[in-house]
């Protein structure tokens, strides 16, 4: 557990501003999608949006990193899209 935390620690702390990009764009998700309830086209692109801006910002945190890999854009993606998936299909029926 000591582990974990001290991981998280570093990770955070050398790359605050990515993460906080993170956090901003998914409050502002949120507040879209409560704004929007009941629209149900609209409500598809915002999900849809996050879940493209979610992949995008994977690929970048790893480029700057300098960690990009195939495998990790495809895990992106199978990610995104599945939170797109599971979200329309749940929440959103």
């Amino acid at each position: 557990m000591r582990y974990l935390t001290n991981y998280f620690r570093r990770e955070l702390g050398g790359h605050a501003f990515d993460y906080l990009l993170l956090v901003t764009a998914g409050i502002f998700f949120l507040v879209a999608v409560n704004s929007f309830k009941g629209e149900r086209l609209l409500e598809f692109i915002i999900l849809l949006s996050f879940a493209s801006f979610y992949i995008i910002w994977g690929v970048y945190h790893h480029l700057i990193e300098d960690s990009l890999h195939l495998k990790i854009v495809i895990e992106y993606i199978l990610i995104g899209f599945t939170i797109l998936f599971l979200l329309k299909v749940i929440v959103f029926p």
